[in-house]
């Protein structure tokens, strides 16, 4: 697969799907062939997740050039990465509790031969090199590989979530912890989902032979509740600072909100894996900061920085504006950063983001159920 990391490949790709595959979408978006034949499907993810095309442009685009119903599967699936965004910005305690497990597990032998692609299961090994070898998988192949690691070969969800983040290129703090939990049955509660083999053999060209998956597993439990609480949203004005920092998810100039000219300095920074609680696979580093440099050439008063930068700057500055980098390890960094260095990190949040977390208070047929007010809000 190619994921040339530039803005200009990323609208290629997006006109190309909407010219050629976005009317059949909606009955080949299940069906995975394998790396080289994606072709139904947008692969758009990797620059979504890095906001190089936002969610939101890509909707009003749809509605621009196709009106027809048949566009309205792909949107809706835009609207799932909206509201799985939404979901954990409102209930933030899902992502610390799952960085916490993660680092306190074990990982033992059963984990390490999933990880290597050394099970029983032939078809699984194959995605775990396709993982590793393209840093992407295909969404049906990504709930069929989470419910044969958690309920078939019984490994924590966390560290299958973890490895999933650690080399796809589209990794991202809501969809990929989400829809684990999802598949687990913790975020629907009492309600997971079973890979079958009618199922993959029905939508792959994979025979699943002399292999028993566990097709009744029960789903999993936690009796821990996460409240829904909206963003507290208190930002000062912006601009004043004249330092302006933004990180890896975000590579997007044009915020309406900003006038980027206005800022003297404009930092760009990428944390490498030793200020990540999660590390990520060096080529999935790599794609990030090509997508930055990129970045960079189109914002010409920024500087790419590193963290030692960043924490000097942070010894003398008392406040620096920063666009909202979403719950996650960049968040998570900024907090570390202020609770040592005292820096107050003036936040610049999406105002259509926040308009649509607002509904992300239950499951997403409910928030599904404001896509038109959100349509109209966003248009």
């Amino acid at each position: 697969m190619n994921f040339t990391a530039s803005k200009s490949s990323s609208l290629e790709k997006l006109d190309y799907f909407l010219s050629k595959n976005i009317t059949k979408y909606e009955n080949g978006r299940n069906f995975d062939f394998g790396p080289q034949n994606q072709r139904i499907v947008s692969c758009l993810s990797p620059y979504i997740t890095h906001r190089v095309l936002s969610e939101y442009d890509i909707i009003k685009k749809v509605i621009s050039m196709n009106t027809s119903k048949n566009s309205e599967k792909f949107v809706q699936e835009i609207f799932w990465r909206i509201y799985w965004r939404g979901w954990l910005e409102t209930h933030s305690e899902v992502w610390t509790d799952f960085v916490k497990e993660t680092v306190s597990l074990d990982c033992e032998e059963n984990y390490n031969r999933a990880v290597n692609g050394e099970t029983k299961i032939d078809f699984f090994n194959s995605w775990v090199k396709e993982l590793k070898n393209e840093n992407y998988l295909h969404n049906h192949t990504r709930m069929w590989f989470a419910s044969i690691w958690i309920f078939t070969l019984k490994l924590p969800w966390q560290l299958g979530a973890a490895f999933f983040l650690k080399h796809l290129l589209d990794g991202d703090s809501a969809s990929n912890t989400l829809s684990w939990r999802w598949v687990a049955g913790l975020h629907t509660k009492g309600k997971n989902y079973l890979a079958k083999k009618w199922n993959i053999e029905k939508f792959s060209n994979i025979a699943v032979k002399n292999i028993r998956l566990n097709e009744t597993a029960k789903p999993l439990f936690n009796n821990k509740t996460y409240p829904f609480k909206l963003p507290e949203c208190i930002t000062n004005a912006y601009n004043k600072n004249k330092i302006l920092l933004i990180f890896d998810n975000e590579l997007n100039n044009s915020n309406p909100k900003i006038n980027f000219s206005d800022y003297k300095q404009i930092f760009l920074l990428i944390l490498d894996n030793s200020k990540r609680q999660i590390e990520l696979d060096c080529k999935v580093l790599q794609f990030k900061r090509s997508l930055q440099l990129d970045f960079q050439e189109r914002l010409k008063n920024s500087k790419i920085i590193n963290h030692p930068f960043l924490e000097n700057i942070c010894k003398s500055t008392d406040e620096i504006d920063v666009l909202y980098p979403f719950i996650g390890e960049n968040y998570d960094y900024l907090n570390k950063l202020k609770k040592s260095f005292g820096t107050n990190f003036n936040i610049i949040y999406n105002e259509q983001d926040l308009y649509c977390w607002k509904f992300a208070n239950k499951g997403y047929f409910n928030f599904k159920k404001n896509s038109d007010t959100i349509l109209n809000q966003i248009g």
